[in-house]
């Protein structure tokens, strides 16, 4: 593997992937599998030795507030959120937001993806989910005295206890959650595909390198033209471009390239080469809201390890048995520091002064400062809290590109909660966390609520609180979306509609997103893609 930040030479390339992050580590390392097949593989951010926390289990905190590994991104206002702009930050760098994240490897539930077309039914996707585990090697954390008492708090308050988070039965149960680690490493899918082989002499890397578009020739891509240490590149593509760039860019890019709604397009001054009016529309994402408890002792656990799923609101149309909520035990000592270090200054000072005064970094240092101070750690410490997110949402928003420059962010629109039955699910929500909060097993615990407290005595006041604190669970899907009818923008082999050699491979093909979190199915979507283009090649 050929690794470098400083661009490369135009040459000619058999696949040219662009996004190296849980999906496109895998899909470049598949390819380059053959050796007869050249890859270039391009990446925005950093090479994963620039920021060593992207390989630790425990690394999760600090690459969260490391801004080099996160696109410093926000919503448009949310009229359903206050009218507030949100943080919408995603990985940036080798491994994507899987080299970010807190390793959570779950598949989904069977029933949502008897929502995703034929060929990608649960017992089509688990073979899938297999041959990637058996790289990944996923496993739980030990149990401690903390997450026994929150598994016993959500049997009393009607959960089942789960073993195995991953079997396709995410109905009514909780258990603790499968994550991709082993020892002190975190084992994402750049270190698991890219990493591990060392020896794959075709592949060239290319990171902090910012695709501008795809070249078309007719209806075939002919290059991909990105700048890389202040130079303009083209990349000739013999066979595939594979678009891997992610649920938020992968429309951007498409849409710079003239892939999108044409007179969308035209009004920007950017060409109309492939008319697909889906491209950056049904964008969904888990909306979250945090319950925050003090407890009596020291939470002993430095991870939130438990996962559950419920049906909070039983008048939704969801089929019978389907999760619309998922329930996160969080001890406060994990993370929360970092937390409000990146998100406070973002929330609280209007975009004037977030983007061109020093008022964010004095902030962070007054709560790093804060932080120092035994009486603010040792009350963090016993501090817990039950992350409330709505699982199935109904609201569909867009990604939309207002600029013609590829360094400008697109206009990105979550439309959170504009469908009124996501509110009302989120508040059934609310209600059910709190059921389990006060429980005989979390009583002993200690569970003094601080968040919502006074602010949500009434379902009005629920309402906005949730309002006012929902924020991103990180889970965007949907903007490029599979299906087999023709308005769909890539076919069940990913291919992109209008196009001959175009795949996309990333969250934004999922046309409804599972109820859990997303990286394993981006990963398997992106090791699908690698055994559909194997396919091709040999047919």
């Amino acid at each position: 593997m050929t690794r470098s930040s400083n661009g490369a030479a135009d040459d000619r390339f058999d696949y040219v992937v662009v996004g190296g992050g849980s999906a496109g580590c895998i899909v470049a390392s598949e390819l380059a599998s053959d050796p007869a097949m050249r890859v270039l593989l391009l990446e925005a951010g950093d090479a994963a030795d620039d920021n060593p926390e992207t390989l630790r289990a425990d690394g999760y905190k600090d690459a969260f507030i490391n801004e080099r590994l996160m696109f410093e991104r926000f919503t448009a206002p949310q009229r359903g959120c206050a009218d507030k702009r949100l943080f919408a930050g995603t990985g940036r760098g080798l491994g994507g937001s899987g080299a970010i994240n807190a390793m959570v490897y779950t598949r989904g539930s069977e029933a949502d993806f008897a929502e995703w077309p034929t060929g990608w039914r649960w017992n089509d996707v688990v073979p899938t989910f297999e041959a990637l585990e058996a790289r990944l090697r996923p496993h739980r954390r030990e149990p401690t005295v903390f997450t026994e008492a929150c598994i016993d708090a959500a049997v009393a308050a009607g959960f089942r206890r789960k073993t195995d988070l991953n079997d396709g039965d995410l109905s009514g149960v909780l258990g603790y959650e499968w994550m991709n680690y082993d020892g002190e490493s975190r084992r994402s899918s750049y270190v698991s595909f890219l990493r591990d082989r060392e020896t794959l002499p075709n592949l060239r890397v290319v990171t902090r390198a910012c695709a501008h578009r795809v070249v078309f020739e007719g209806r075939r891509a002919v290059a991909v033209e990105y700048a890389a240490n202040g130079a303009l590149h083209r990349a000739s593509v013999a066979r595939e471009v594979v678009v891997s760039a992610g649920t938020l860019e992968t429309p951007k890019l498409l849409m710079l390239s003239g892939v999108g709604p044409g007179e969308a397009l035209r009004r920007r001054g950017l060409p109309s080469l492939v008319e697909s009016k889906e491209v950056g529309q049904n964008l969904h994402d888990h909306p979250n809201v945090q319950l925050f408890f003090r407890g009596l002792r020291d939470v002993d656990c430095n991870y939130p390890q438990l996962y559950g799923f419920h049906r909070a609101n039983t008048e939704t149309s969801l089929p019978q048995g389907q999760s619309d909520t998922c329930y996160v035990f969080y001890p406060a000592r994990s993370s929360f520091r970092e937390g409000l270090l990146k998100l406070l200054p973002a929330i609280a000072l209007p975009e004037s002064l977030y983007t061109s005064t020093p008022l964010p970094g004095l902030m962070r240092s007054a709560i790093g400062a804060a932080f120092d101070r035994s009486v603010v750690s040792n009350f963090v410490a016993r501090m817990w809290g039950i992350v409330v997110i709505l699982g199935k949402p109904k609201s569909r928003g867009s990604v939309d590109v207002e600029s013609r420059d590829p360094s400008r962010p697109a206009r990105i629109d979550p439309a959170y909660f504009t469908h009124p039955e996501d509110m009302e699910t989120m508040v059934r929500g609310v209600a059910l966390a709190r059921k389990m909060a006060g429980t005989d097993p979390m009583r002993s615990w200690g569970q003094s609520e601080l968040m919502p407290g006074l602010m949500g005595r009434s379902p009005a006041a629920l309402e906005t609180f949730i309002r006012k604190n929902a924020m991103t669970t990180y889970h965007f899907a949907g903007t490029c979306r599979m299906g087999d009818d023709a308005g769909s923008v890539v076919d069940t082999r990913l291919k992109l509609r209008g196009t001959d050699n175009v795949r996309v491979a990333d969250a934004s093909v999922i046309p409804t997103t599972p109820v859990s979190a997303l990286n394993a199915p981006s990963m398997m979507i992106g090791l699908r893609a690698s055994q559909l283009l194997r396919e091709e090649r040999r047919s």
